[in-house]
């Protein structure tokens, strides 16, 4: 919300002496976010004056262009002489003279010189050439506003124009929409500093009536609609600079009077208008839900297919206007309309919102609309902007007019006086809270008891729980005087061993250089079709959310996988191609059958049985840990050649993993999709035999389908699995100081039998005294036969409490040896 500071002084008493910056300072402590101070027309320095044309010779030179020899009176003994090439303006008008010695935006400095065979003593000058919009049409004719004198030759241009003033650009957060509105910032100003707030919201909305227009309401999304008719316009009037001016410098545009005066009073109150040309109308306007098939075209001259949810405004013709979002072509104010009706209507947020994202259709109106507008504004803007039209169009108010609804009361609210001291810790007496909350608009009881009743302003509806309160409380004492006490942590807690776990996996897998990422929970079945997954994979059981944030995307994912490979398709596109990355976050399979989950009200913390039955809902919902992984794992330089990253380096990444909490995997060759087959390593925890996950190359028809570089490698294991099956590292394992038994054996076994399959045998059968086994050795040669390999390993026997005896690590080293039998091993004796 972009404000003048000038017109905030209207409805907030502000010391003259305050500027634009001291009060921007204040707003912030009160805890709105101003983003800038713009001080506008400061750019413009030096002599710019009102002029008036006294003649204008046209004159056609060789370049084919027709310029003017303009004598102008600014106020001096004579007229000075002008040439202008623009073409709007005649003998007599006023208009804004630059003289020499002034300076314009973007440094244009203005001096006479000679052009088209004169002296050109000034320049005349257009609303684009002193930074008042973007219309290089022409330059600007001056003529007197209304109840305004003219302005006189000489004059300092600046206030007619009303040029220079300070503007506040505010970022409205959600629940704070009344602050979308001069109104609502000149309220939050006035409290800032102290000073008194006149509110130009000056009268109740009566009781219902029916004299004006016909209006009727068929839809629960619509609790209040005024209708004012205003007739007589005269269309050819023009809005006046001051009303245009304020219009712009608060980020809109001047279309034309009817319509200026509808966004001024929007600005102003927060209150969107809808002008309808009265002769357009057909009938009672009514607000309804669209009917299923109807269509309306907007006035963005664009054709839209209403939805059943849509809220609209119709007449007997049909839909003229989506309620609260934009307004239909059909009855829209034309440059011959004379006759107007005047809409002020309240509508349901988000009803609204649904609306405008459907429809992928924002305007000013649903902005505010769907932040939630005052409904008790509704009657004093209507009528602020008859008498604007009255003034300035020469129109006339109908006495008759129409009143639709009644304003819904808000929820009152009970709480101890001493909440907020107590929330707060700081001292706040009872007499201080109540006066801050009647500040903000609210009506406060105070019981015997020491109980408050409050209810709140109509245009508050974010304050509807005691702690709403509170926290109004605090932004108006002021944040900057609440002591902050930073509470001692109690005894025996900290992080529970699945957070020391998972940081200690994240800590590890940066270490030895993986770059952590975070990506949106969100795929489309698209994603999954593009993984090769087979129709029966777990992985479509996809939970599809009611709305969400892209179309694209309209499911919570169940791999991590989707996300990582768009995070390295934008970094290879931007050339950073050697990356290692890697995600932990929750995955969500949809339950089977599926569950409807509750949907408890927003005023209270759901109960434990709402949070377990939504969570039943939502499914199973394990944490997962992904890397992927392209490029060089290590880059070539003067150390060698570059080192490619592939599925040692994704294998070698989820040992990492295991090892950063005391445990290790075994690889087992397998085939899942996305991997390619015969390069995919399923990984199970050792001893328990619990499948993790799976890790190795990608299937090169995922790379081409997601754009990736060939041979990109990944992982993606079930966190919580691997932690589970991680042993309890409470306490440091002591180390034997005993010495290691080394034995090495040569195993000849048939090719297809895997050297994981053996190594898992020999740590089976080499019992507790095996500390450590290493593949030290792979042959194959026609000394042990076609068909065979022998698989060389290295074993390490050691007791915590003694020695070992010769006999025992031989005993021990038999064991390993014959727990490979049935995997058809032979140790090898050559």
């Amino acid at each position: 919300m972009r404000a003048p500071v000038s017109w905030l002084r209207e409805h907030a008493a502000l010391p003259a002496d305050l500027t634009g910056r001291q009060l921007s300072d204040a707003l912030v402590r009160a805890g709105l976010e101003v983003e800038s101070v713009d001080e506008v027309g400061g750019d413009v320095q030096g002599p710019v004056v009102v002029g008036r044309v006294l003649e204008l010779t046209p004159e056609e030179h060789s370049n084919g262009k027709t310029i003017n020899w303009c004598s102008v009176d600014v106020g001096e003994p004579e007229p000075r002489g002008i040439v202008c090439g623009a073409h709007n303006f005649a003998a007599g008008d006023l208009v804004v003279v630059a003289l020499p010695g002034a300076r314009l935006p973007g440094d244009f400095d203005i001096a006479a010189r000679k052009t088209y065979g004169h002296v050109s003593d000034g320049m005349i000058c257009s609303a684009a050439e002193l930074g008042l919009g973007d219309d290089h049409s022409g330059i600007i004719v001056l003529r007197a506003d209304a109840g305004e004198p003219e302005p006189v030759p000489g004059q300092d241009a600046r206030p007619v124009l009303h040029l220079e003033d300070e503007v506040l650009d505010i970022a409205v957060t959600p629940d704070r929409g009344y602050c979308l509105s001069v109104r609502g910032l000149a309220r939050e100003a006035a409290q800032a500093t102290g000073t008194v707030f006149t509110d130009p919201v000056d009268r109740p909305v009566p009781a219902p009536k029916a004299d004006g227009h016909p209006v009727s309401i068929k839809s629960e999304a619509c609790s209040v609609f005024t209708a004012l008719t205003v007739d007589g316009l005269d269309p050819s009037r023009p809005s006046p600079r001051w009303l245009t001016r304020r219009v712009q410098l608060a980020g809109m545009r001047p279309i034309s009077l009817v319509v200026d005066v509808a966004n001024y009073v929007m600005l102003q109150t927060g209150q969107p208008l809808h002008t309808y040309d009265a002769a357009s109308l057909t009938g009672t306007v009514v607000a309804r839900q669209a009917e299923r098939g109807e269509k309306l075209r907007t006035l963005d001259d664009t054709v839209r297919a209403l939805d059943p949810a849509d809220l609209v405004i119709a007449d007997d013709s049909g839909p003229i206007g989506l309620a609260g979002v934009m307004g239909g072509a059909a009855t829209e104010v034309r440059g011959t309309t004379t006759s107007v009706v005047i809409e002020a209507a309240a509508f349901d947020a988000l009803t609204l919102a649904r609306t405008s994202r459907r429809h992928k259709l924002s305007s000013e109106a649903s902005r505010r609309y769907e932040r939630g507008v005052d409904p008790a504004a509704g009657y004093a803007a209507a009528h602020r902007a008859a008498a604007l039209l009255v003034e300035l169009g020469g129109g006339t108010l109908r006495a008759e007019e129409t009143v639709t609804g009644t304003v819904p009361v808000p929820p009152t609210t009970r709480f101890d006086v001493t909440l907020p001291e107590r929330i707060l810790g700081t001292p706040v007496e009872r007499a201080r809270v109540e006066e801050l909350l009647v500040a903000v608009g609210a009506t406060v009881q105070d019981d015997a008891s020491g109980t408050l009743t409050v209810l709140p302003p109509t245009w508050r509806p974010d304050l509807r729980d005691p702690y709403d309160f509170v926290e109004e409380v605090g932004r108006l004492v002021g944040f900057e005087n609440i002591t902050p006490v930073v509470p001692s942590a109690p005894p025996g807690r900290g992080l529970t061993r699945s957070q020391r776990d998972r940081r200690a996996v994240t800590a590890r897998l940066a270490t030895v250089g993986a770059v952590e990422v975070l990506n949106f929970p969100f795929l489309s079945t698209g994603e999954l079709d593009r993984l090769g997954l087979p129709a029966d994979d777990r992985r479509r059981s996809l939970n599809r959310l009611v709305n969400p944030l892209s179309d694209t995307q309209p499911a919570l994912r169940t791999t991590l996988l989707p996300g990582l490979f768009g995070a390295v398709t934008r970094n290879t596109s931007r050339g950073l191609d050697d990356l290692a990355i890697f995600e932990t976050g929750s995955v969500f399979f949809a339950a089977v059958p599926s569950i409807t989950a509750p949907r408890p009200g927003v005023d209270r913390r759901p109960d434990a049985l709402a949070l377990e039955q939504m969570d039943d809902a939502l499914g199973d919902q394990p944490r997962m840990l992904a890397a992927v992984l392209t490029g060089a794992w290590v880059r070539a330089g003067w150390r060698g050649p570059a080192q490619p990253a592939g599925w040692t380096q994704a294998v070698a990444l989820a040992e990492e993993a295991a090892a950063a909490v005391g445990t290790s995997l075994d690889r087992h060759p397998a085939e899942r999709a996305p991997w390619h087959p015969g390069r995919c390593a399923e990984l199970r925890l050792t001893q328990t035999d619990v499948v993790v996950g799976h890790a190795g190359e990608l299937h090169p028809t995922v790379c081409a389908a997601y754009g990736l570089p060939p041979r990109t490698s990944a992982l993606e294991l079930e966190l919580d699995v691997l932690l589970a099956g991680a042993p309890d590292r409470g306490e440091v394992a002591p180390l034997s100081s005993y010495p290691v038994a080394k034995e090495d054996v040569a195993l000849v076994v048939d090719e297809a039998v895997t050297a994981e399959d053996v190594a898992v045998a020999l740590r089976r059968g080499g019992g507790e005294l095996l500390e450590s086994l290493e593949l030290f050795d792979v042959f194959r040669g026609p000394q042990i036969g076609d068909g065979k390999k022998s698989l060389a390993y290295a074993l390490r026997f050691r007791a915590f409490g003694r020695t070992l005896a010769a006999a025992e690590v031989g005993a021990a080293r038999d064991a390993a040896v014959a727990a490979t039998t049935e995997l058809g091993a032979v140790q090898r004796t050559e």
